[in-house]
């Protein structure tokens, strides 16, 4: 007889719960379910990487037996307790197919714990309030190689039941894994994400550099000039050239000293055109010297062809 009348309770709480979305009011209330398993990664399973892309663990069937006999909340949501290191996270349930006192959970959920393959984990069934706000720090540069990473976090975040602050999880995008930190989470340290409207923001990667500012044109135009009027300023010599002793070939010395050449003032460098522009080539015209020492310019002269005289390398010969 209590065999069937358990029975008959799990077949109520169930149509119940599909129905109507609660239980029965007067059944007992303030049960909780507390187990110790043994924990190992889904990569023990075959063909199971659903599971590892996700925040959903696989519980044995005597779980489900037992919290249908408990006044628990829907949708089941657990916190996961390493009581060795102290380190706790929370997730959700995606089937009861496990082997007994055994749970499989995603290999990034075990490095969140650090549990080795068959350590003990606890198991507690808890009740999280909805998520309006979560803030993600991707582990790598990388991340902002997507083009739209909310839409990409959004998908992802459909295999999750519930988020940790402190948790870093994992997801899967055009067969890479990208980790993210989860910073913060409103209104509590652990949410429930399921059919929730939350908001979300980045943190800049870890290991992320702001790019440096390029030096616009008109600062690399200022800073040549700079340049430029620094140079004028240095006094380059004038080039003296024959300033040496000379030596006669049979050994005499010169009767005279030659006159000392007169000081060659300093090169000053002219002053450059401010006015010039870039991709530009400007043809300076000189100034040609005439045969009595005077100079002509010939800029301004134009330009005949053939005007030179001829020579007639043949004389005439004489009659």
């Amino acid at each position: 007889m209590v065999l069937r009348f358990d029975l008959v309770e799990t077949i109520l709480r169930i149509i119940m719960f599909s129905s109507f979305g609660h239980v029965f009011p007067d059944l007992p209330l303030g049960r909780t379910f507390s187990t110790t398993y043994r924990c190992y990664s889904v990569t023990v399973l075959a063909d199971r990487e659903d599971v590892e892309r996700g925040g959903k663990i696989i519980m044995p069937p005597s779980a489900l037996d037992q919290l249908t006999r408990l006044n628990i909340q829907y949708p089941m949501l657990f916190k996961l307790t390493n009581k060795q290191t102290r380190r706790e996270t929370h997730c959700g349930v995606l089937e009861f197919v496990a082997d007994e006192g055994r749970i499989y959970i995603p290999y990034w959920m075990m490095r969140n714990l650090l549990l080795d393959e068959g350590g003990l984990v606890q198991v507690d069934n808890v009740s999280l309030s909805v998520a309006t706000f979560a803030k993600f720090q991707p582990q790598s540069p990388d991340f902002l190689d997507i083009t739209n990473p909310k839409a990409v976090l959004e998908n992802a975040l459909r295999n999750f039941a519930c988020l940790s602050q402190g948790d870093v999880v994992a997801i899967k995008y055009n067969e890479k894994v990208y980790e993210l930190c989860v910073l913060e989470t409103k209104p509590g340290k652990a949410v429930s994400i399921i059919e929730c409207d939350m908001n979300v923001d980045f943190a800049p990667p870890v290991g992320y550099q702001e790019p440096q500012k390029q030096q616009t044109a008109e600062n690399r135009e200022s800073h040549e000039d700079a340049q430029a009027m620094d140079i004028e300023k240095d006094v380059i010599p004038a080039f003296r050239p024959f300033i040496g002793q000379g030596n006669r070939l049979d050994g005499k010395k010169k009767g005279t000293e030659s006159s000392p050449l007169p000081q060659a003032s300093a090169a000053q460098r002219g002053i450059p055109n401010y006015n010039h522009k870039r991709g530009t080539i400007t043809f300076i015209r000189t100034v040609r010297p005439v045969a009595n020492g005077s100079s002509e310019d010939t800029s301004d002269k134009q330009f005949e062809a053939f005007s030179g005289e001829g020579q007639i390398l043949r004389r005439k010969s004489r009659k």
